[in-house]
């Protein structure tokens, strides 16, 4: 998608909402994952026009069933002038609406009906939906980064490796044995640690080039938390740059203590895990192609990947106090 920096349209404030409401109901662009929770029952679209209705907004909701038809409702709710675009799911599904709207100035709502919901938490979007839905008339418009890498946008972070083998692994075993998420992820990751794949890569990082050997490369948009209780977590989401986490040569026991130090918030103390910043970066490997996880969705990309920040490109409503 091509960048639109200087073309773009203000973000509308909550004060623009606040006395439209007045009037009549706000319109606004609401596409539902139709997979996620009860996204297609009667009784729960009609309480989520009543809860939109009592924040005074009119909610126009797309049942999507694909990432495709999401993609094509928030391509459609731009072209149409749309005055805010809302993406009710996990962050596959926020991922999704979100790349649709980037340099457009359309204020994006979050609904977080997933199951981690990341992005939501990082930036202290309520989980609860009437207070999300409340945060959609009461919030404030924030520009937020996004990462991409060849071309495909995350929110939250990419990963090579380990990670992309057991989500694909995952979903062969929901779609072929019918196991829950949760069972088909913990015996993926079980066969993942059997064949325990390594990953030659040559990294490219603020003008120095890194050879490793490595079970898993992490790309986050942003600096993620890497000490303390709060780790996996991320302060802000505006400060222009790529975090890279990659861990050298861990056998299996080496992955045990690199777990163990994660729950001590100690990752940042190994020797053996490079973390790194950049606005941009890019990996090389032997493989022409390569499964590369972007916000928990997998695809194949050809290589090498690149990977770069583009700051402030996406504007998000988020609670009042918070920083983005």
């Amino acid at each position: 998608m091509a960048e639109q920096g200087g073309g773009a349209a203000p973000a509308t404030s909550p004060a623009v909402f606040s006395n439209a409401v007045e009037a009549q109901l706000i319109p606004v662009t609401v596409i539902i994952n139709a997979g996620a929770g009860c996204g297609y029952a009667a009784d729960w679209t009609a309480r989520l026009d009543a809860l939109f209705a009592a924040h005074g907004l009119e909610a126009r909701v797309t049942l999507a069933a694909s990432g495709a038809e999401m993609i094509a409702a928030a391509r459609a709710a731009v072209a149409a002038g749309a005055a805010m675009v809302v993406a009710g799911g996990g962050d596959g599904t926020i991922n999704a609406v979100a790349s649709q709207l980037l340099y457009s100035g359309v204020p994006f709502g979050v609904l977080p009906l997933g199951t981690l919901n990341h992005f939501a938490k990082d930036l202290g979007i309520p989980l609860a939906l009437d207070a999300a839905i409340a945060n959609l008339a009461q919030g404030r418009p924030a520009m937020v980064d996004v990462g991409e890498v060849n071309g495909r946008v995350f929110l939250n972070n990419s990963s090579l490796g380990m990670y992309p083998d057991i989500v694909r692994d995952r979903e062969k075993q929901q779609r072929r044995l019918g196991r829950g998420k949760w069972l088909a992820f913990c015996w993926a990751t079980m066969a993942a640690l059997r064949r325990y794949p390594f990953l030659n890569v040559r990294l490219c990082v603020n003008g120095e080039r890194r050879a490793r050997r490595t079970p898993f490369v992490f790309i986050g948009n942003n600096e993620y938390l890497m000490h303390g209780l709060n780790i996996g977590e991320r302060a802000r989401l505006d400060c222009g740059t790529l975090s890279l986490y990659v861990a050298q040569r861990p056998g299996r026991l080496g992955l045990l203590r690199l777990a163990f130090h994660a729950l001590l918030g100690r990752l940042a103390q190994l020797k053996d895990f490079d973390i790194l910043m950049s606005k941009e970066m890019t990996i090389e490997t032997q493989h022409k192609r390569l499964r590369v996880a972007t916000d928990g969705e997998v695809t194949i990309m050809a290589t090498p990947l690149h990977y770069r920040i583009r700051a402030a490109a996406l504007t998000v409503l988020v609670p009042a106090a918070r920083t983005p």
